[in-house]
């Protein structure tokens, strides 16, 4: 049978037709039944079909014989390319543990001018942040906080102290307590030595309290901050959409040049506030690992929330007697008149009151005991103090939730005036800057209210 053409542009023509299908045209089988060879409809489909690859075609009968000869060695060569090495060149590959019944297959294209000697170049992901509770801060704080270190030290180096002391007094019989002087260091010094140990554990555990409430307070800092922040974002939001607005209102002549003025002016100053509540955020979160004692650059999410404003549940009385049940510092201050009585019953037995000495011993017991009231009286007007700040932090919420509400309506209103011409674009900026005020007083409010709470728990030894 005589074909149109020879064997060898036969073998050019399909590989022509092949390219042609890779680069996503339509192959024969698609278009129609194959023809018989030789036929009128055969020639007609060849020609017109290769019409658009004849130039390639004329190219390929010189390379069709350099195609037949390599052919087995391009297949083992497909047969042995990996999907690294697919993934270099671009190539199409099939990833045998993704295979299903519909065989689906994975195409990793190599953008141009990329490094495709390292194309699978991944990015390390970042360490997701710790979240931190107030209970975790607390802990943290009490473990690694530097000045609590440091007193724990001296508790540690007085309790050292205490044991040096008692065993060089288990050297002084009792028989030789025949004065005055022995007798003070024989009872008085190890009595001394006690208390100093028993006032150094109590003023370690009064620090302690104090670095939690100094955790607390600086832990709601950063809870302030962040709420600064969003609602300075909420603030920019609204700035930029009064832009846009106004913008489109300029281009269609219902409003002048000046009011987009206005509304950049307006935006600029949003996005002002906004880079400097970024920054005080990025210094609460320093001031907060700088009192835990941890590197300065760790990052925390916060878990804990504000706390919900409500009614104290203790009238002022109690709240009184509960401080004085509780705060450590009348303890210590009843230690130091421990010390003082044993010296004045000490100065009693093997000496006379009447003596310089014993009137010493005297006025030592005295001014231990006014230590002992004036801190009744200190810690009294501290719970008084913090009760009435609480009751005015509470109304100060409950007032500026208000203000925040009527603030933000205000600026609805005036919103809707603007769309329908009855207000300029000065009188939207004015009422969005009124309600990012209020937005931030309530922010304020809402911390002072934290901070009161945290400062009357304290304040009543809780």
């Amino acid at each position: 049978m005589n074909y149109p053409y020879s064997k060898q542009k036969w073998l050019a023509l399909t590989v022509a037709a092949v390219m042609a299908t890779s680069l996503g045209v339509a192959s024969a089988k698609e278009a129609a039944p194959a023809p018989v060879p030789g036929s009128a409809a055969a020639n007609s489909t060849v020609e017109s079909k290769t019409t658009d690859a004849a130039s390639d075609a004329a190219k390929a009968d010189n390379a069709a014989a350099k195609e037949e000869s390599t052919a087995a060695d391009k297949q083992a060569s497909d047969a042995k390319t990996t999907p690294a090495d697919a993934t270099k060149t671009g190539a199409t590959t099939t990833d045998p543990k993704n295979t299903d019944a519909s065989k689906t297959e994975t195409t990793t294209t190599t953008p141009a001018g990329a490094n495709t000697q390292n194309p699978t170049t991944t990015t390390a992901p970042t360490a997701a942040a710790e979240k931190l509770t107030l209970a975790k801060a607390i802990e943290q704080s009490l473990k690694t906080n530097p000045t609590l270190q440091s007193l724990r030290i001296d508790a540690d180096s007085a309790d050292i102290n205490l044991r040096v002391t008692n065993f060089n007094l288990r050297g002084i019989p009792d028989s030789f307590v025949d004065s005055l002087d022995a007798a003070k260091q024989k009872y008085v010094s190890g009595q001394r030595a006690e208390v100093n140990k028993k006032v150094n554990d109590l003023g370690l555990k009064i620090a302690e309290s104090k670095i939690k409430l100094g955790a607390e307070k600086v832990y709601y800092d950063v809870i302030n901050a962040q709420a600064d922040l969003d609602a300075k974002k909420q603030s920019l939001a609204r700035a930029q959409t009064q832009l846009k607005v106004t913008k489109a209102a300029v281009d269609v002549g219902t409003r002048a040049k000046t009011d987009l003025l206005q509304a950049e002016m307006g935006l600029s100053g949003a996005q002002a506030n906004l880079a400097s509540a970024e920054n005080s955020l990025e210094v609460a979160k320093m001031k907060l690992n700088d009192f835990m004692g941890v590197s300065l650059d760790k990052k925390y999410v916060l878990t804990d929330v504000d706390k919900q404003v409500q009614t104290i549940s203790m009238s002022l009385d109690k709240a009184k007697e509960a401080a004085l049940a509780n705060r450590l510092e009348i303890r210590q201050k009843e230690a130091l008149l421990g010390v003082a009585e044993l010296n004045l019953k000490i100065v009693d037995e093997y000496s006379s009151l009447a003596t310089f000495p014993g009137q010493s011993a005297k006025k030592d017991v005295e001014k231990a005991k006014l230590d002992i009231e004036t801190e009744k009286r200190s810690i009294e007007m501290e719970v008084a103090e913090a009760y009435y700040n609480l009751n005015a932090a509470k109304l100060g919420v409950e007032f500026n939730k208000k203000a925040k509400e009527s603030a933000a309506e205000s600026y609805r209103l005036t919103n809707l005036r603007f769309e329908n011409g009855l207000a300029t674009t000065l009188e939207v900026i004015q009422a969005e800057e009124e309600l990012s005020n209020r937005e931030n007083q309530y922010q304020t409010a809402q911390h002072n209210y934290n901070i009161a709470v945290v400062n009357f728990e304290n304040a009543i030894g809780k």
